[in-house]
């Protein structure tokens, strides 16, 4: 601004400066300064409560992989539950979702994915999508999920909830998911977030050597176990305990095996 080089120079006599002085500070005012302030453009009501489970009930309870901890952090379990559990979405309890069906307890959905000992891109096969959320953990994750669920309206919720994000790996069925997806197979790794009475031989059969199975067994109402189980050969399997856990149980279409 010319009256400023002016004033800074000391080329204009002290009346005039002082003059010169009050225009400049008006018109200074006249222009609106940017607020060095950032406002994101639609805050989160959840955040805070989401961050707060994932201190307290995910690197509190252990969880350690930094994968699974940003997963966590990120997808926000609200929109999978209905409406009326909405304020409670971020407890560290499983919830219904309807159809006799829960959503698993955050804490759970992190020790099983944690257990899968994943890497990005690997492909990974559910059973049971129920609402959709440890599909959308593993998604956010970069892993290609082909996700089973044998409910039909939880199928279509779920897919319609997981097409808003936009992730490109997803592949959703609605089918008996006892049997697998034995034409994506084999899988890098396989989670079961229901506990069948025993280990589903067609799930042993599509995992990779190598590969890690995560699944709870045990009757209904009684004692399950989360179990992993590695394939290290073509009929041999490693077994270990992950501890005692309740789950619904694994629903199965009528009809023989």
């Amino acid at each position: 601004m010319r009256l400023g080089i002016l004033l800074a120079t000391g080329a204009l006599p002290p009346a005039l400066a002082l003059l010169a002085a009050n225009a400049l500070l008006a018109a200074c005012a006249e222009v609106p300064v940017p607020s060095l302030t950032h406002t994101p453009l639609a805050s989160d009501p959840f955040a805070a409560a989401r961050d707060e489970l994932v201190e307290t009930g995910i690197i509190g309870y252990g969880i350690e992989d930094p994968a699974v901890i940003q997963a966590i952090r990120s997808v926000p379990r609200h929109r999978f539950v209905p409406a009326e559990y909405r304020d409670k979405a971020y407890g560290n309890h499983p919830l219904p979702i309807g159809y006799g069906q829960t959503i698993s307890q955050p804490y759970i959905v992190a020790l099983m994915t944690e257990a899968l000992e994943l890497e990005p891109g690997d492909r990974v096969l559910e059973i049971g999508t129920g609402s959709g959320y440890q599909t959308a953990v593993l998604l956010e994750m970069g892993m290609e999920v082909y996700s089973i669920e044998i409910v039909g309206p939880l199928a279509d919720s779920a897919a319609a909830i997981l097409e808003q994000p936009g992730y490109p790996n997803l592949h959703l069925k609605h089918a008996d998911g006892y049997f697998g997806w034995e034409q994506a197979a084999p899988f890098d790794a396989i989670i079961v977030t229901a506990a069948p009475d025993h280990v589903p031989r067609p799930l042993l059969m599509q995992l990779k050597v190598g590969g890690i199975l995560i699944i709870p067994v045990g009757p209904v109402g009684g004692f399950q176990e989360l179990w992993s189980v590695r394939r290290t050969g073509e009929e041999v399997y490693e077994n270990a305990s992950l501890g005692g856990v309740r789950f619904v149980p694994l629903v199965r279409e009528p009809g023989p095996e």
